[in-house]
């Protein structure tokens, strides 16, 4: 059996769903559903039942999942510690970033690769749920993410953090304002990140400290990314926001205004990985040199 069908075969399992797998895996539907159809023609038998309302295991199902776990996690370990035999650092290192944090990681990656030429790197972005659920089944070795952890079994080493604050165009009403409260953010236009994201997450509980519903709140729009959020920001339908290190660029340039939010929020930057027996030394290297990097570039 292929390593890539197994690896399908296990994300299909761990969310009993065709497209949340897709998703986990960076694939279209079409193509998750046709692997796994090569791979029950292969073993001549049906590993998950359809049905109008999901899916779910077979008894045939049931024996390769309790196996499939284990098959890719010492495959990945015996990669690794071959590399490791040689001397070098080598392997492939899998890192996730929710979107409202991955403007951090861009130099880390990039220096540790220099550092390191032998290592492939492979960065994916999704909000922090998709991240965290990734780590916890092994498809991501680390994770970077703005809100806690909450899966058993990971380990989450905060290191660092940044000020959030509103962003709106110059001739926006409160571009003018030296800060904003929450109380007066209600009257304004928000966009706003995606469910399922730690820094809505965070934003909504800073809303709800300070006796503001965040239901009460005037959002326009959902989206998935921050390069979306500024883009939006940007046409002067509202306000949103973000880390200022995200938009240092377009404020230096005079595209965007920063303004302080009062009280003061901070994000905590996170480095997340499985607390497993096993930690491989490219994983214990780039943690060490990723949180310092990371603390560094804290503002």
């Amino acid at each position: 059996m292929a390593e890539r069908r197994l690896q399908i075969f296990h994300a299909v399992a761990e969310h009993l769903s065709f497209t949340r797998a897709a998703e986990a895996l960076f694939m279209t539907q079409p193509a998750v559903t046709l692997q796994i159809k090569h791979l029950e023609a292969e073993y001549g038998t049906r590993l998950f039942e359809r049905r109008p309302g999901g899916i779910s295991l077979t008894p045939a199902g049931e024996l390769m999942h309790s196996y499939a776990g284990d098959i890719l996690k010492l495959s990945r370990e015996m990669e690794t510690r071959l590399g490791e035999m040689t001397g070098e650092m080598r392997g492939l290192l899998r890192v996730g970033a929710s979107a409202s944090v991955v403007d951090f990681l861009p130099r880390a990656l990039g220096e540790f690769n220099a550092l390191y030429p032998q290592v492939r790197i492979r960065l994916s972005v999704a909000n922090s749920e998709n991240i965290e659920n990734r780590v916890g089944a092994h498809s991501l070795d680390v994770g970077l993410l703005g809100a806690p952890a909450k899966l058993a079994g990971l380990v989450c080493r905060e290191c660092g953090g940044d000020e959030l604050v509103v962003i709106c165009t110059p001739d926006y009403p409160l571009a003018a304002l030296p800060e904003v409260t929450p109380k007066l953010l209600v009257d304004y236009e928000f966009i706003s990140q995606e469910p399922g994201s730690g820094g809505r997450a965070m934003i909504e509980a800073w809303f709800s400290a300070q006796q503001v519903e965040p239901r009460l709140l005037k959002t326009q729009m959902e989206l998935g990314s921050l390069e979306a959020l500024k883009g939006m920001v940007a046409t002067g339908l509202g306000f949103a926001i973000v880390p200022r290190v995200v938009v240092d660029k377009e404020v230096r340039l005079g595209e965007l205004v920063a303004v302080a939010l009062q009280p003061a929020l901070r994000s905590t930057l996170r480095l997340i990985y499985p607390q497993d027996r096993f930690q491989s030394r490219l994983v214990a290297t780039f943690v060490e040199f990723a949180a310092g990097m990371l603390r560094e570039a804290a503002i």
